[in-house]
């Protein structure tokens, strides 16, 4: 099975196990700036994971919405593209795919900068790093980047690196269901693919802003399990963009992508 078919399993099914990840890594103390785990540029990187990603990606900063960002992918002229999954070392490269929510986010960051500027800003599910690295050039004060998969860590750290960034904090820890932190705006893409997990950022998400008064901003091309949470009936929109062509055909055709403010009302916190 090629990789397209493989992304084929990761847009449809796949997700799952991702999610199952997810609620397994609960209960972990709230992170804060000091306390995260932190990743430098050259030295915390295994020279054998550089070399693997190195190798295995693609630097490319065209087909997206923001061809600002340059990021290592997953393309059509990579090995992995066209070798079986199964040949894959690690755990599904969902970071190596640069999804239609996190490109809504990071182009409407880039293009409102007053939106992070001076701000703390908790990128969650953060995959590529594009969200987080999005904020930082458009000048928030503290970024945080979150993403429970290691790899995707060390992926962000070669991201900020072909960008010119030092690199900002990054946690990979589980930190849905965790004690509301401390953030001025959380941003999260493409994040409403199961129910569960869904159930479970709706609860900590309102929390946030209820107990922090965070602003929460969500990405999400419009996929079923998004549209038809309760979530959605509490959600603003506020931009939506067309997808470049290349961005269409990697996602089944979907055409757009928005940007959704969360703004749940007092009366459903308990729901």
């Amino acid at each position: 099975m090629a990789f397209c078919g493989w992304k084929r399993l990761l847009l449809l099914g796949r997700q799952n196990t991702f999610a199952k990840a997810w609620r397994r890594r609960r209960g972990v103390p709230s992170p804060c700036w000091k306390r995260c785990c932190h990743w430098s540029a050259g030295e915390s990187l295994d020279p054998e994971m550089r070399a693997f990603l190195e190798e295995n990606t693609e630097v490319t900063s065209s087909g997206h919405l923001t061809p600002e960002i340059r990021l290592r992918l997953l393309t059509p002229r990579c090995r992995f593209w066209r070798e079986k999954p199964d040949l894959w070392p690690y755990g599904d490269p969902f970071w190596a795919i640069y999804w239609p929510g996190g490109q809504a986010l990071s182009r409407y960051i880039l293009d409102n900068p007053r939106v992070v500027k001076g701000r703390s800003v908790l990128d969650l599910g953060s995959g590529c790093g594009a969200t987080a690295i999005a904020a930082v050039m458009s000048g928030a004060s503290q970024v945080l980047a979150n993403d429970i998969d290691p790899i995707a860590g060390m992926a962000m750290l070669l991201n900020c690196e072909l960008n010119h960034l030092n690199p900002f904090p990054i946690t990979i820890k589980n930190i849905i269901n965790s004690e509301a932190g401390h953030w001025d705006l959380i941003v999260l893409g493409d994040m409403f693919y199961d129910e569960q997990l869904a159930d479970g950022l709706h609860r900590w998400l309102r929390k946030c802003i209820r107990m922090q008064q965070t602003e929460v901003l969500i990405g999400d091309p419009g996929r079923h399990q998004f549209l038809s949470h309760r979530i959605h009936s509490q959600l603003h929109k506020v931009i939506e963009y067309s997808l470049p062509e290349y961005t269409r055909k990697e996602n089944n055709g979907l055409t757009s992508s928005i940007v959704w403010s969360y703004q749940p009302s007092n009366s459903s916190e308990n729901c």
